[in-house]
């Protein structure tokens, strides 16, 4: 069984340890960056007036019987504010039309824009290398825990959600977009440049291009890939295009990955969570419909969140639990026999 749960103190060698997968730039290589992201998260699971600007909330997915960390994901309350502004490329159209010639053109256009209000924002999502494809779907529970979580604390979020998908990389495994535009206008690695984000975004606004870039000038490798995302991030857009999120246009400034965004009320499995009575009885005969999803207790203790995910026929206002038996569930998230749960149903 995995349980998925709010980010603890002893969860740091974990940490460090996905900080070393290449191509994951939301955990800092550095355990005591890694340590103050740790006890951040854990102030605000404490806090039920948490700012939304400060609310940075970090899940694991903990493996019951190795104790292994298995994953990892994020939320955060807030992405972009007036100290750390949220910058991103508006990806355009210009027509030029002569008629001396009688020749037009449709040049594409990136441009450089910011929002000080920005929306809330999933992000952070990490799997061990060993668990990625594995048949308990671990990938699909840490990054739906996020879901669930939001939909019972909706006071702490914005309307919009925001999701920064990773785009393609060259054989070098750079970003081809950086290698054209950002390294020419900062002189930076784009690793490099990524870290710095992190502390201050001061250097973007100073130093990238404030008009319109002409994506003709670019070289193929780099225009092909704005607004794309790589291989391994296909199954992601997948799956956030089927609950709710959309590419409005909006790209990552450093390397082109797109920004999708959804209204919070119209995600998926948000709009079909549910707050239940846990079904005591045994079922006589095993349900014909049955659904999966991720189950939590309504009560949670102040700091903390589990979930885990089921296996369940829902009858009106109650739901029994099929798997994993009721009673290992009832001892993993301390429920009572007939306990108010929450369930959101996968999709």
């Amino acid at each position: 069984m995995i349980l998925l749960r709010e980010i603890q103190e002893q969860d740091i060698e974990a940490l460090e340890a996905f900080s070393q997968i290449p191509g994951f730039i939301n955990l800092p290589n550095d355990r005591d960056l890694l340590m103050e992201k740790i006890q951040k998260s854990q102030a605000s699971f404490r806090d039920r007036d948490q700012l939304l600007q400060s609310g940075k909330y970090l899940f694991v997915a903990e493996d019951i019987e190795t104790k292994r960390i298995l994953g990892t994901s994020m939320i955060a309350g807030q992405h972009g504010t007036v100290e750390s502004p949220h910058f991103y490329f508006e990806v355009g159209n210009e027509e030029r039309y002569s008629s001396t010639i009688s020749t037009g053109f449709i040049h594409g256009t990136l441009k450089l824009k910011y929002e000080t209000n920005g929306p809330s924002e999933i992000g952070g999502l990490v799997l061990d290398l060993e668990d990625r494809n594995s048949e308990s779907r671990i990938g699909r529970q840490i990054s739906f825990v996020r879901f669930l979580f939001m939909g019972l604390n909706r006071n702490r979020f914005k309307k919009k959600l925001l999701a920064e998908l990773l785009p393609p990389v060259n054989k070098k495994g750079q970003s081809p977009l950086w290698e054209a535009i950002g390294r020419r206008f900062t002189n930076m690695d784009y690793w490099e440049a990524d870290q710095l984000a992190q502390k201050s975004k001061d250097f973007i606004l100073s130093l990238f291009p404030s008009g319109k870039i002409y994506t003709t000038f670019l070289p193929a490798e780099a225009r092909n890939a704005i607004g794309k995302v790589g291989k391994e991030t296909e199954p992601v857009l997948h799956m956030l295009n089927k609950i709710g999120f959309r590419y409005r246009g909006h790209v990552d400034p450093f390397d082109g990955g797109p920004h999708l965004l959804a209204n919070v009320e119209e995600i998926l499995p948000i709009k079909k969570l549910r707050k239940l009575r846990l079904d005591p009885v045994e079922p006589r005969e095993m349900p014909t419909i049955r659904e999966s999803g991720l189950l939590c207790r309504l009560d949670q203790n102040l700091g903390e969140f589990r979930s885990v995910m089921v296996q369940a026929s829902v009858q009106e206002d109650r739901i029994q639990v099929l798997e994993p038996p009721q009673n290992i569930l009832c001892s993993v998230l301390g429920l009572s026999s007939d306990a108010q749960v929450a369930f959101m149903p996968f999709y």
